[in-house]
């Protein structure tokens, strides 16, 4: 299939797509007799997200014809979930493709953005999907300029890069930024996938994934540590301790945002933040800076929200610092 803006090399500015992709594409995307029209489908990089991501697009009509992947476990994670997929290079995946999917780390995709534009391989009227959260579409300008359709599709989510990927995907969350005329198609791939479509203008593209990697992966780290402490005091099954009370905490805030702190930081309670740091001192090297941290940000907020008195927060604050001082 070939979808080629018209003019859009010269100019840097979006023609009307050719018909198949357009007439199905632009419009609703939820509405199932406007999806966009059958595409052969590239992944670059099968880590953990694009195996995944392609075979979401299988289950959706389309076929995906190449992939790409160095490590043995790269292909390994191809071949279960993208069976007899070719295992080819970049530069090969793009020749086969009529969209591809660039799912490599964050740091590396401008490189790889600009060897693939350098070498000719990325053709007018292809289209060219990134699925970093920190980017925009303005790190595909190498692509675009040689013609290629430029969206930039996130998936809110973590993956394990294994068939219950694919179950997650439902509903997921993604943060969609392209150029406003491929808006529709954006929209409708991620539909496909069975995701839901969340516009992120590319300015804030990176305040949006830094929100998202300080809820997720520092909460990873927290509850990592709280299983420690756990283990520490003789707990056997940390997980199905903690799983109870941090799913309800989680799910109070999501509701409640600040209202739902609990604790002896938002009820002002210092002496037992004094006790807490005595413990973590005796049992780990690294913990107690990430509890002051934690307990620092939870005081500031329950004063700022009205749940903390300034006078019952600077007590906490005191006994935060005794031990820095």
């Amino acid at each position: 299939m070939d979808v080629n803006p018209s003019g859009f090399a010269d100019s840097g500015e979006f023609g009307p797509l050719a018909d198949g992709l357009a007439d199905r594409a632009f419009g609703d995307p939820g509405d199932p007799g406007n999806r966009p029209a059958r595409l052969a489908v590239g992944v670059v990089g099968t880590g953990r997200v694009g195996p995944a991501l392609g075979a979401a697009l299988q289950l959706a009509g389309h076929t995906v014809v190449a992939a790409s992947g160095v490590s043995a476990a790269s292909r390994r994670r191809a071949e279960a979930l993208l069976p007899g997929v070719r295992i080819v290079t970049p530069p090969q995946v793009l020749a086969a493709a009529d969209l591809v999917l660039l799912t490599v780390p964050d740091d590396a995709l401008a490189d790889l953005v600009a060897g693939l534009a350098a070498t000719g391989a990325v053709r007018p009227g292809q289209l060219i999907v990134h699925t970093s959260g920190a980017h925009g579409v303005a790190v595909l300008e190498p692509a675009t300029r040689a013609g290629a359709l430029p969206l930039a599709l996130h998936p809110a989510m973590t993956f394990a890069g294994t068939s219950v990927d694919l179950a997650r995907l439902a509903g997921c969350p993604f943060g969609v930024t392209s150029p406003e005329e491929l808006r529709p198609v954006a929209e409708a791939l991620v539909v496909e996938m069975g995701g839901e479509p969340e516009w992120v203008p590319e300015e804030v593209r990176p305040l949006y994934h830094t929100a998202l990697a300080h809820g997720a992966n520092h909460l990873v780290t927290l509850v990592a540590q709280a299983m420690d402490l756990l283990r520490t005091a003789g707990v056997a099954e940390p997980g199905r301790m903690l799983g109870p009370l941090l799913g309800a905490a989680l799910d109070n805030s999501l509701r409640s945002g600040d209202a739902a702190l609990t604790g002896p930081v938002a009820r002002g309670d210092a002496g037992t933040v004094r006790r807490h740091l005595a413990q973590l001192s005796t049992v780990s090297p690294d913990i107690p800076a990430a509890y002051r941290a934690m307990a620092r940000a939870t005081a500031q907020r329950a004063v700022a929200n009205g749940t903390l008195s300034t006078d019952a927060a600077a007590a906490v604050l005191d006994a935060l610092d005794e031990e820095t001082r």
